[in-house]
């Protein structure tokens, strides 16, 4: 077997040297037939990786140039390590492009045809499952889009104004990032949040044992200082402490009308499992 044979079997698929040598031991050093028979195998190796949990990843957006429309979406793979390859950031890119192009929000649609093949193919050489999680688009059809992502790609907003600029819109976008708002305004709050809450503020108080009327004042107290805490245009702006908001963008003659904000892995449950097993699923993978 001959080393040219190896460098182009490993560049042509991206695998290792030591798959590539077994591929073509098992070809006969036939380039055409190891990278049929490596297609078949990539297909039941990518199958056996998608039942692990991708909880790690990157999210990225994208917007318009005169901020018309942004969209927003989250890769995922199973460890930090293959966020940072450069054929996961290449696949990440041509996500975001698809999703750009068509405004597609199924992630099924958004996947059908050349780029799950791609997957496939990242699956087999990365050695984790890779999945597109979601997808988000935002049509500013009064206003524009503007949008942050952290330093780290770990997590990406996308923020709809009334009025104002895209600068404006990626400042409220970082502090969205940064504070994690639930909703624009109180109004917004959903019924069973508030009656959530309601319920852990009453068994609260009413240890306190204090009288009913206080008891009620004091529940009352703390659903005002939760919706203050965890809506957007009450907030005080991580850059400017003194100024909520709502007074940021009211200034500007703008309001905000939405925003959506992705991190890494939120919501995700992680299977745990103990060492001698996880080396014991490895060796049988």
């Amino acid at each position: 077997m001959s080393i040219a044979l190896v460098k182009e079997l490993r560049e042509r698929t991206g695998l290792g040297m030591m798959d590539c040598k077994k591929a073509l031991k098992a070809a006969g050093d036939d380039v055409e037939k190891a990278i049929e028979e490596l297609r078949k195998s990539s297909g039941m190796k990518a199958a056996k990786k998608a039942g692990r949990t991708a909880a790690d990843g990157v999210v990225a957006t994208r917007v318009s140039a005169d901020g018309s429309y942004g969209v927003l979406v989250e890769v995922n793979c199973e460890t930090d390590f293959a966020a940072r390859d450069e054929g996961f950031k290449g696949f990440v890119e041509q996500v975001v492009e698809a999703v750009f192009s068509t405004r597609k929000t199924d992630v099924a649609e958004v996947m059908a045809g050349e780029l799950d093949v791609t997957r496939d193919a990242l699956v087999q050489k990365i050695g984790e499952n890779i999945g597109v999680r979601r997808v988000q688009l935002i049509n500013a059809d009064a206003g524009v889009v503007g949008a942050y992502v952290h330093s780290n790609s770990r997590i990406a907003v996308l923020v709809e104004l009334k009025g104002g600029d895209q600068d404006l819109a990626k400042d409220v976008a970082m502090h969205v990032a940064a504070v994690n708002p639930k909703v624009v305004s109180a109004d917004d709050m959903p019924e069973a949040v508030l009656t959530q809450e309601r319920e852990i503020y009453t068994a609260q108080a009413q240890d306190s044992g204090k009288p009913p009327q206080i008891i009620e004042k004091m529940i009352g107290g703390r659903l005002k200082k939760f919706l203050a805490e965890n809506s957007l245009i009450e907030q005080p702006f991580v850059k400017d402490p003194d100024m909520t908001i709502g007074k940021l963008v009211s200034s500007a003659g703008a309001e905000v009308l939405s925003f959506a904000r992705f991190e890494v892995g939120e919501g995700i449950e992680i299977e745990k499992m103990d060492f001698a097993a996880e080396v014991a699923a490895q060796l049988n993978d």
